[in-house]
């Protein structure tokens, strides 16, 4: 079940000639595959592109009925190795995942299909993860498409670019036998615009078409003679047939007069960050209309030697806004402009900064510099400083965490209290919600290394006495860690633990199904046991828990895990539905019940301030949202007590922390009853009658004592 649904959005995607399309980039992209005749569509998600891969789900039906085959890859790999589709074939394919991790697990097919090259047209769809907001290591894809020698392309946000890009990056594939990746930032996903739509093209051959007619060329084989002879065919037959295509269709952009002393030159893809800074600076307007020249890298590999001697002449600078590091273009940029014999200096990393995300006020004052160093008449005057920020000092920072009612939080209160009874552990962390666990209030992991190689990062430690403990998610287990992890600590016999959290879904990546999800998708299999597919690799000692939210029975589990005499790999799998999706699950059925009058009952937890103590370990054991601290009622106590937030969805486990590390009693659970029936009144009534009695007899015998 994915956070979002797009079945209403899917109908924008039927548009044929001339209409006009409005919606989001990710929807944008699917109509232009649509339209280009794409053959078969394929991915894994993961953030940005997460929701392309919702797209593709919802409009499976759609693109079935065009002859296009949609599959939800098991990982980027299997996704990446569909594009051998298109080595012998004149099928046009197109993948996608989360880059640069995907492109990491995916790396193996990518260099195959690049040294051996391609008939029909692929393009690789990746969702740039790079900036502040991103999860994962700041890498960038470009340094993969230099060493493996696929054009990358990196549109400008708008949605007539995107979309003309995807069209002419299948050409691009098909002119130069490459396949072609186009990155895709969160800013392109999610930008909103309109384009002229066309009508959708049935692929001219289908898979089922290809594959009824076998075909192969050894020569497209990496094998020897044949791989060495595909760099020779990369540079003198591939490379020079893609610069000429990309010249000749003007996939590159100029923004701003022609002739000046000075110029930019920017990435496509934070070309709406560079415009906003001239804005800024008073150097262009919302539509673009800048007084600097600007060369705008729709294409940023491979580059092209005229276009850049072109841009460059007559010249003092450029400036290279470049995201990220090494500064690649940059790089090459001074080796072509050498070439050319032009003397135009090449700025970029000077001015701007080096690493890290550039926003519009960080470009702004790299462009700022520029001009003060090389047009002072045109450079702004330099602001006064800002004031001093108002939010007070004592605002500590907040750590991301789990979500309110998570079922993982309770398996980290649980190692929580293991570790006060054993002693420390060395935990191998992996990707996924669960990695929220390093940060406070649990710190709980040692290392993390990749999507399901939480078990392999712990098949190193052997400690004496102890066992190393993993923790893998439920879609890092179907993506890699049965066989990395799990089998590799069988093979070996590894005397670890691995705790898998089975909450449903990928849940990381927005709610996906996987082999283990109970729901019951079409077209698909699921309802899997991981326990079974762990016993099926040969582990022995394995117990599922079916209810994480019960601390004191995952304490209980856990602790027998790590203190069974039995030797060998261990597996402690955690169930319990992500509360997000069980939210998104319930909410309407929830709304209509109330809609139409039925009884709907819902469990909130709290806390009675009479009998908190102020002692907050339930928040130090549990972390959640939902609990709060709030004044003392006690005017003889100065200690604030736990409070628990309207956010509260019932799950209980602040409740069960509680008692399992005995802490206190404070903690009640109350229902709130919606369309009561009569039976509800009647109790009601009981229930003020007696609590009224014994009330004012409490304050009778407190009268008497006072006389």
């Amino acid at each position: 079940m994915a956070e979002r649904s797009f079945k209403a959005e899917i109908e924008r995607l039927k548009l044929g000639e001339g209409e006009t399309f409005h919606g989001e980039g990710i929807l944008a992209v699917t109509k232009a595959l649509l339209e280009s005749g794409v053959a078969y569509v394929g991915g894994y998600q993961g953030s940005p592109i997460s929701h392309l891969m919702d797209v593709f789900s919802d409009a499976s039906e759609l693109m079935s009925d065009l002859g296009v085959h949609f599959e939800s890859s098991a990982s980027e790999a299997t996704a990446a190795a569909m594009l051998a589709a298109s080595v012998n074939y004149p099928l046009r394919g197109a993948v996608a995942w989360k880059s640069v991790v995907g492109t990491n697990v995916a790396s193996d097919a990518l260099s195959n299909i690049a040294s051996g090259g391609v008939t029909g047209g692929t393009l690789i769809i990746l969702g740039e993860d790079y900036g502040e907001g991103s999860s994962i290591m700041q890498e960038r894809t470009h340094a993969f498409a230099m060493k493996s020698q696929m054009w990358l392309l990196d549109p400008r946000p708008s949605l007539p670019v995107i979309v003309d890009m995807v069209q002419k990056g299948f050409e691009l594939s098909e002119a130069s036998n490459t396949p072609v990746m186009l990155e895709l930032r969160v800013r392109a996903c999610h930008v909103t615009g309109s384009f002229t739509a066309r009508d959708n093209r049935r692929p001219p051959l289908t898979v089922a078409e290809a594959a009824a007619k076998p075909s192969r060329d050894v020569d497209r084989i990496v094998l020897p003679p044949a791989n060495f002879l595909h760099e020779v065919e990369k540079i003198e037959k591939r490379w020079p047939s893609g610069v000429d295509f990309i010249r000749r269709n003007t996939l590159n952009e100029h923004f701003g007069p022609e002739e000046d002393e000075i110029g930019i030159i920017v990435q496509g893809g934070i070309f709406n960050s560079l415009n906003r800074a001239l804005e800024l600076l008073d150097l262009s307007d919302a539509y673009g209309k800048a007084s600097l020249p600007i060369y705008v890298l729709n294409v940023t590999y491979p580059l092209i030697p005229e276009e850049v001697r072109d841009f460059c002449a007559r010249k003092r600078a450029v400036l290279v806004v470049e995201e990220g590091q090494p500064e690649f273009i940059e790089h090459e940029l001074n080796t072509l402009i050498r070439r050319a014999g032009l003397d135009t200096m090449v700025c970029g990393k000077d001015f701007l900064p080096r690493a890290g995300e550039y926003t519009a006020d960080a470009i702004r004052d790299g462009v700022a510099e520029f001009l003060r160093g090389h047009a002072p008449s045109r450079a702004p005057k330099p602001k006064p400083a800002p004031p001093p920020a108002l939010t007070p000092a004592t605002v500590p920072p907040r750590p991301a965490g789990f979500c309110t009612g998570c079922p993982e939080r309770p398996i980290f209160s649980a190692m929580k209290l293991v570790q006060k009874e054993i002693g420390e552990l060395h935990v191998s962390a992996d990707i996924g919600c669960h990695l929220f666990s390093i940060l406070p209030p649990f710190h709980i992991g040692n290392t993390t290394m990749g999507y399901g190689l939480g078990t392999a990062g712990a098949s190193a430690f052997k400690p004496e006495g102890k066992r190393a403990v993993a923790i893998m998610g439920d879609g890092g287990f179907w993506h890699n860690g049965l066989t990395s992890g799990i089998g590799n600590a069988v093979f070996n016999q590894d005397d670890n633990l691995t705790i898998i959290v089975d909450n449903g879904y990928s849940a990381a990546t927005g709610g996906q199904d996987i082999p283990s999800s109970r729901a019951k998708p079409p077209h698909r299999k699921t309802n899997n046991p991981i326990e079974r597919a762990v016993r099926g690799v040969g582990i022995t000692w394995a117990q599922t828990r079916t209810r994480t939210y019960d601390v004191a029975g995952m304490r209980d589990a856990i602790r027998d895990a790590l203190t069974s005499r039995e030797n060998g790999p261990k597996v402690l799998i955690a169930q319990s539905e992500c509360q997000l999706n069980r939210q998104r699950r319930l909410k309407p059925q929830v709304a209509h019940a109330l809609k139409s009058g039925q009884r709907v009952v819902r469990e909130r937890f709290g806390v009675d301030p009479d009998t908190c103590t102020g002692d907050h370990s339930c928040i130090r054991l549990s972390g959640c949202p939902s609990l709060s601290i709030r004044a003392n009622p006690d005017p003889l106590r100065q200690d604030p007590v736990a409070h628990v937030e309207n956010s509260c969805v019932g799950c209980g486990v602040c409740g069960e922390v509680s008692h399992a590390a005995i802490l206190c009693p404070s903690f009640y659970k109350a229902q709130i009853i919606s369309n009561p029936n009569r039976g509800d009144r009647i109790r009601q009534r009981i229930r003020q009658w007696v609590i009224g009695a014994l009330q004012r007899r409490d304050e009778r015998m407190l009268a008497a004592r006072a006389f």
